[in-house]
């Protein structure tokens, strides 16, 4: 794995949350959600670490599926991977 800046360290994490973000309001109504809470720790020592903390509160009226926060998690890790490949 290249050496990552700075800047690109930040534009990971700024993709995974966003990744996130958008994978949920794809499978479910904003107006379902809330509360919404994406943190993205990264860490870059011995190789690139990512952990993906989702919170995620819906409306008590929701259908919504319950895994979906993994899912999203799931989904972000993939982008970064393209991301990672693409550069």
């Amino acid at each position: 794995m290249k050496k990552l800046s700075d800047q690109e360290l930040d534009e990971i994490s700024e993709l995974a949350a966003k990744s996130a973000e958008n994978f949920i309001y794809s499978k479910v109504s904003k107006k379902e959600v809330t509360d919404l809470d994406i943190k993205v720790t990264l860490d870059y020592h011995t190789g690139l670490d990512v952990d993906i903390l989702i919170d995620i509160q819906f409306d008590p009226l929701s259908q919504a599926d319950k895994n979906i926060a993994d899912e999203a998690a799931a989904h972000a890790i993939e982008e970064i991977d393209k991301y990672l490949s693409d550069n």
